[in-house]
């Protein structure tokens, strides 16, 4: 069996909190540092390039794929803009390799306490919240406890 040890969705998301502290509100390295995060995304298989994980109601293309590994969803992800990559990698970083349950549950403080919505302005912002939405129901649809019908 796979034993996958890693930091908590509390601690991922805490972290990113102090990254963007460091910037003091200013509003061009928040957003550089946004677009070098989605720079440092794994790059997505060519085959999951397609409208089947593509992530609906984003104004850019995101495309996120899945896979359980020893009870922990793992994603992978992509987008054709650097800020909406950023976006997708800072969620990637809080939520991939967790519980399904944790992912389901999730309360992802993080986003208000960065202000990245202020940041990035309505359009994104709606878009990251289809992203987060795809994500939970990829974690629903994975859990086995949840009755399919």
């Amino acid at each position: 069996m796979v034993k996958i040890v890693g930091k908590t969705i509390r601690q991922h998301q805490d972290q990113i909190i102090d990254a963007f502290s460091t910037f003091s509100g200013d509003r061009v390295a928040m957003l550089d540092y946004l677009i070098d995060l989605g720079d440092t995304l794994a790059p997505m298989d060519p085959l999951y390039k397609t409208d089947h994980y593509l992530v609906q109601g984003c104004m850019s293309k995101v495309w996120v794929a899945d896979k359980l590994i020893a009870e922990r969803l793992f994603f992978q992800a992509d987008s054709n803009t650097a800020i909406t990559k950023g976006l997708i990698s800072l969620l990637l970083k809080v939520l991939s390799g967790q519980f399904l349950q944790d992912i389901i549950e999730a309360d992802l403080y993080f986003i208000e306490a960065i202000g990245i919505n202020a940041l990035i302005g309505f359009q994104r912002a709606s878009g990251l919240a289809h992203m987060i939405k795809t994500v939970k129901i990829r974690a629903l649809a994975n859990n086995p406890i949840i009755c399919h019908a």
